[in-house]
């Protein structure tokens, strides 16, 4: 098998999350590069997304609006009573 054929890409991303995910992948010895390389390649195999892409209903999106603006919270344990 011959030497994988490289070509250089720009992509614009949301800084925030690209930081977060450098670290991720950090611990994992990956670059960014190779993230998305390993994106790509799924989605190349899997002929579409590798994971469930999911668009919340209107109740989850509620749920989810409150939970980030701290609201409708409740302290809960995994202790047994």
């Amino acid at each position: 098998m011959g030497a994988v054929k490289k070509v250089r890409t720009n992509i614009y991303l949301n800084l925030e999350v690209r930081e977060k995910a450098k670290k991720v992948l950090e611990r994992y010895g990956l670059s960014l590069s190779d993230a998305v390389n390993i994106f790509l390649t799924q989605v190349t195999l899997e002929r579409g997304f590798p994971f469930p892409i999911r668009i919340p209903n209107e109740e989850t999106k509620k749920v989810l609006e409150e939970v980030e603006k701290g609201e409708n919270l409740e302290d809960t344990t995994l202790e047994r009573i």
